[in-house]
């Protein structure tokens, strides 16, 4: 079926959250994001330093639209986290209960459409050191993020584990992400250019820093996905 626009792309970027350091580098994550998906044609509104309530209200805002025409829809959250959580300016809030708002019952116009959300946040605890991650304080609990069929979750790094980014150039996640999208949207299936993203962070990725604690150290991203269908980001 053909569609008359690609979709909706929401990037909330929250640099400042209350009670932990400022996340330096995420104005470049989110400017390679907004450069990527507009030049796949979607609708990219970004949203700056939005409290836990703001962003549930803005997300449940854009599901109560009306998505027919479009073919999908994208949100990329860039914050602090932990394992199942994802941190406004002020509070955290449960991931699920961002993406549940997506669901076929409370977003009838985007049924059977992929529903992708993308993830910059730590799942583990931040270094002893004070080395500067996307961490907050760790919980492990196993939260099944995709609540149906036709969601895709990508996080960062797998459960447990630190998300890295630089404070300059942004974080090696979303810089691999927006570098392969853009690299290769005209002739892969999402899920191919998903898997090079994966290779190339965890192989060609190594932290460097002055301390032999987090030094020379991995990251691996992580799939959920409940896709039903081949997705090509062809105009």
């Amino acid at each position: 079926m053909d569609y008359k626009n690609i979709g909706k792309c929401i990037i909330i970027n929250n640099e400042n959250v209350q009670g932990t350091f400022k996340r330096h580098g995420t104005d470049e994550d989110a400017r390679k994001l907004e450069a990527t998906f507009g030049a796949l044609g979607f609708k990219v509104e970004v949203a700056k330093d939005l409290t836990a309530n703001k962003m549930y209200e803005l997300l449940e805002t854009v599901a109560k639209e009306d998505h027919r025409e479009r073919a999908c829809f994208v949100c990329v959250l860039l914050s602090h986290g932990r394992e199942g959580h994802i941190s406004g300016t002020d509070t955290e809030i449960k991931i699920r209960l961002l993406v549940s708002l997506f669901t076929g019952e409370r977003c009838q116009s985007l049924l059977g459409k992929p529903k992708l959300f993308f993830i910059q946040a730590c799942r583990g605890t931040k270094y002893d050191s004070g080395i500067e991650t996307d961490s907050a304080e760790q919980e492990t609990t196993e939260i099944n993020e995709t609540p149906e069929a036709d969601f895709l979750c990508v996080y960062s790094t797998a459960s447990g584990y630190y998300s890295w980014r630089n404070q300059v150039s942004g974080s090696i996640f979303i810089g691999t992400l927006c570098e392969m999208l853009n690299e290769h949207n005209k002739e892969l299936e999402l899920m191919k250019i998903l898997t090079r993203v994966n290779h190339s962070v965890a192989m060609h990725f190594q932290s460097a820093t002055p301390d032999n604690r987090s030094n020379a150290k991995k990251q691996m991203p992580c799939i959920m996905s409940r896709l039903t269908k081949e997705l090509y980001f062809v105009k």
